[in-house]
């Protein structure tokens, strides 16, 4: 997509791209995201989300990958679940009962 778009943009089985023209003014839950252009809002992700070197993020980003480019422009929060699973499966660790997320105690 290459414009202005504000509000909520769904496509849980779809690829997103933002152009470099583009001015996302959005939440965005998609498969894929690729952003080349200003978005202001959180992106979630199922698979990988791209900030190539002309993006600009602001906002949190929910995601299995994460790709940054040099010169990409980001602020604001980072969680990757598929990463943090692979990790719990290979080390010992324990579940906290109050946020139901692995903890790992590794001293």
């Amino acid at each position: 997509m290459d414009g202005v778009v504000e509000g909520m943009i769904s496509l849980p089985e779809s690829r997103l791209t933002v152009g470099p023209n583009a001015r996302l003014m959005a939440d965005v839950d998609a498969r894929e995201v690729v952003v080349f252009g200003l978005v202001e809002g959180d992106l979630r992700a199922s698979g990988r989300v791209e900030l190539r070197d002309t993006a600009v993020m602001k906002g949190d980003i929910v995601a299995a990958r994460l790709s940054i480019e040099e010169n990409a422009s980001m602020k604001g929060r980072v969680e990757l679940l598929e990463a943090a699973t692979e990790v719990s499966a290979r080390l010992p660790g324990t579940q906290d009962p109050a946020t139901d997320a692995e903890v790992l105690d590794l001293s």
